[in-house]
């Protein structure tokens, strides 16, 4: 079985990355108007209207002035039935969500910071490889 090239292995990181990204901004493509957001999350058209008034969910705007769901909001909305049904009022559900918010982005920090370190310690192991000298060209210092 052979080891695939660094080459090869950016290319495949890239395109996953590529994928994801893609995956992303379709989940983040605001479309669904309040009344099919409202039934995709299990709740009254009105709750919703509450849930924005409260700061818990932001939906993008058209030009009109209507509100649009993306698949984030949805999923965004289950989770706040999944608390308020665990007995939390909505205050209690924005400082959870705030705090589930802020623990996902320190994440996402730390995988890049990991990255980053495992970047500068692979170009750390390449300048010594360069710097490395064969012993058999080694000057000879001193001569009997």
């Amino acid at each position: 079985m052979s080891t695939p090239s660094p080459e090869s292995s950016r290319r495949n990181r890239s395109e996953r990355d590529l994928q994801r990204r893609s995956d992303s901004d379709r989940r983040d493509r605001a479309v669904y108007v309040i009344s099919v957001a409202a039934e995709l999350a299990g709740v009254h058209p009105q709750t919703l209207r509450i849930y924005e008034r409260r700061g818990l969910v932001d939906p993008a705007r058209t030009e009109g002035g209507n509100r649009r769901y993306s698949e984030h909001d949805i999923d965004r909305l289950r989770r706040i039935q999944e608390l308020t049904a665990a007995g939390l009022n909505l205050e209690g559900v924005r400082q959870v969500m705030a705090l589930e918010d802020e623990n996902e982005l320190l994440r996402q920090q730390l995988a890049q910071a990991r990255l980053d370190a495992k970047e500068a310690v692979e170009a750390t192991h390449r300048q010594y490889r360069r710097d490395l000298v064969p012993v058999k060209q080694l000057p000879t210092l001193f001569r009997r």
